[in-house]
């Protein structure tokens, strides 16, 4: 196992592969590369899906290689020395609670994760008597936290300068010590970072991303004048005099290529909890945060993944009934207490975009108060079935809806109320067979019979009671979430696998909802056409535009026009993608597709058709994603 010599790991991390070769799919960044783990993913039956998808979340443990130490990783001395410097600027905030804030932002799942840190770390302090001192911005406003809306992150490259000149809590003077923007990576971020670099009397920016800073995209940024690789760029400069810092370990591929909700949104919440943790339980004692320190927590979210992964037969089972309830057109409702009520909603929304699902297809509410979380939240109440996530939008919009083939997830610890959970269990069971349960406990702890009894089968995960002191028990909270983050993932990505939407690792059926996606569509026509760049980008516009014909004007358009006209269609990539293979127009390629009994086989048919000729090895050179 690599770097044994230098840390003793909880897990078995997967050995360098050979996405680290320099030559392997060089056009793309790190987070876009197919991960030859799961080459084969959607050739796998359940149990098989859980393995692969375990392997790949471990490599965001794996160390430097031995023999090819090509990337900085989570545990390179680095990346270590930088989360100490970040760690340190934090509690300079702590210290001097007075006008500082600490903010979270970000796009998509690094917004949602941004949520869910702030609400996490403000009850931290509360426990503590302290005034809470995190916030968070998230592209596209609150309702992105339930609904992924049109341009995510490509919104507003300025609009974020607005949100930290009038963040929703007092602004920060320019005497106090800097508030801390920890981004991850889309366009939305451009803009605040290059303002905060430019107030450094207020703002300490870091940029979290997962490529390195010469894999950022170097395309310009619409009505505006720098690249985000300029942004990253100006950033590591600073870093040298710690005005910026950019945090950016290599954690491979996604088990699903290109999908940042999976390995990024966990390596985020691991990176970010691990520093700002540390922050907090040094500042505490009066001394600083150490590598040790941030190694020991570190160390407790791998553990995390091996007890996790453990129960890998019943979130394989767990799995399956998933998949069966969407393949009979049923619904799949994750139903959380507390934080893994956050953790069940950010799932079901991330597989809209992810795998073209209906908004109604995996679903998550959150059980409990949830009255001071939001920074709008009238943006979400009464605002339509898009928005309902509450308690009682499942009371009154859900369960009297619910038929036998719908299937209902009960997550919850067995310190929530369970009386409170054994009510609702009872009140589903009237309407649906199919629950199950995810419930965390400590040694010693146990279900009630009674609630026990209700479930045919639960993902019951006991944890070791490690941990003494206040903060540790926030890290035993982390360990819930995050475990609770791989099963959910693993089990709707999982279920979209065995519906015929995934070809070897790629999701064809997803939707264009920003320029991230635009680009990664365009690496898939090349990768499985074999055809030109320009031939590709014709084809690609011709299915998003369709019935319209292409003028030079709308080749000519901005990328947020195509991604714009995008957003209202199904099935653009197969479509597209059909039409390169047969070499045909689009409405023909609509009507292969229509005799399909799925997008991918309607996909290997074509592949593999007679007379099919094609060579997706070497990809042209592609606009580059984001660090």
């Amino acid at each position: 196992m690599p770097g044994t010599k230098r840390f003793q790991h909880v897990i078995e991390t997967p050995e360098p592969g050979k996405w680290e070769l320099s030559g392997y799919e060089a056009a793309l960044p790190i987070t876009e590369k197919s991960n030859p783990l799961t080459q084969d993913l959607d050739k796998a039956d359940a149990k098989e899906i859980v393995r692969l998808l375990g392997q790949c979340d471990a490599e965001i443990f794996q160390e430097e290689g031995q023999v090819m130490p090509t990337y900085q990783r989570l545990y390179s001395e680095s990346t270590l020395t930088t989360m100490v410097q970040v760690a340190g600027k934090v509690q300079e905030v702590l210290k001097e609670p007075e006008g500082g804030l600490v903010v979270l932002s970000g796009g998509g799942t690094s917004g949602r994760m941004a949520f869910l840190m702030s609400v996490s770390f403000n009850q931290l302090m509360r426990g503590l008597g302290q005034k809470p001192l995190y916030t968070y911005l998230i592209a596209g406003g609150d309702r992105n936290l339930h609904l992924n809306k049109h341009g995510g992150g490509d919104s507003d490259a300025h609009g974020p300068q607005a949100g930290l000149e009038y963040p929703p809590t007092p602004a920060p003077s320019p005497s106090s010590c800097p508030p801390l923007s920890s981004c991850h990576q889309a366009p939305f971020v451009a803009g605040q970072m290059d303002y905060c670099m430019d107030n450094p009397a207020v703002f300490l920016p870091v940029l979290v991303g997962f490529n390195p800073v010469s894999m950022a995209r170097n395309d310009p940024i619409e009505d505006w004048s720098s690249t985000f690789r300029q942004i990253a760029e100006r950033m590591q400069k600073l870093q040298e005099k710690q005005e910026a810092f950019v945090l950016n370990p290599a954690i491979g591929p996604e088990g699903l290529s290109g999908c940042s909700r999976l390995k990024g949104g966990s390596a985020t919440k691991v990176l970010l909890e691990t520093l700002l943790l540390a922050a907090h339980k040094t500042v505490d004692r009066g001394i600083e945060a150490s590598p040790r320190c941030l190694l020991e927590i570190l160390r407790t979210f791998e553990r995390a993944h091996q007890v996790t992964y453990s129960q890998s037969a019943k979130i394989a089972a767990l799995m399956k009934q998933a998949s069966t309830s969407l393949e009979k057109k049923g619904r799949v409702h994750l139903v959380g207490w507390q934080t893994l009520g956050i953790i069940a909603i950010m799932d079901g929304v991330e597989c809209i975009h992810s795998f073209g699902a209906d908004f109604r297809d995996i679903r998550g509410f959150l059980i409990g108060d949830h009255s001071d979380m939001f920074n709008q939240k009238a943006e979400l109440i009464n605002q339509g079935s898009h928005f309902t996530f509450s308690q009682e939008d499942f009371l009154t919009s859900i369960l009297p809806a619910l038929t036998e083939v719908d299937t209902v997830v009960f997550i919850f610890t067995l310190d929530d109320n369970l009386a409170e959970v054994q009510t609702l269990v009872e009140q589903v069971k009237e309407k649906t067979s199919n629950i199950q349960a995810l419930a965390h406990g400590t040694v010693g702890q146990s279900l009630p019979t009674p609630l026990k009894k209700l479930f045919p089968s639960i993902i019951s995960i006991t944890w070791p009671l490690l941990f003494f002191e206040y903060e540790g028990n926030f890290i035993q909270k982390f360990q819930h979430e995050l475990s609770t983050k791989w099963v959910l993932n693993t089990v709707s990505t999982g279920a979209h696998v065995l519906l015929g939407k995934i070809l070897q690792n790629h999701t064809l059926d997803l939707r264009i909802r920003n320029s991230k996606l635009f680009w990664r569509a365009l690496s898939m026509l090349q990768r499985f056409s074999g055809q030109p760049k320009a031939r590709c980008i014709e084809s690609l516009l011709q299915a998003i535009h369709f019935p319209q014909p292409l003028s030079d004007d709308v080749r000519a358009a901005p990328i947020s026009f195509h991604v714009q006209a995008a957003d209202k269609k199904e099935q653009v990539i197969p479509i597209a993608l059909l039409s390169l293979l047969f070499r045909c127009s689009i409405p023909e390629a609509q009507a292969h597709l229509a005799g399909a009994p799925s997008v991918c086989e309607a996909i290997r048919s074509a592949l593999t058709g007679p007379g099919r000729k094609r060579n997706a090895d070497a990809l042209e050179t592609l606009e580059p994603a984001l660090p």
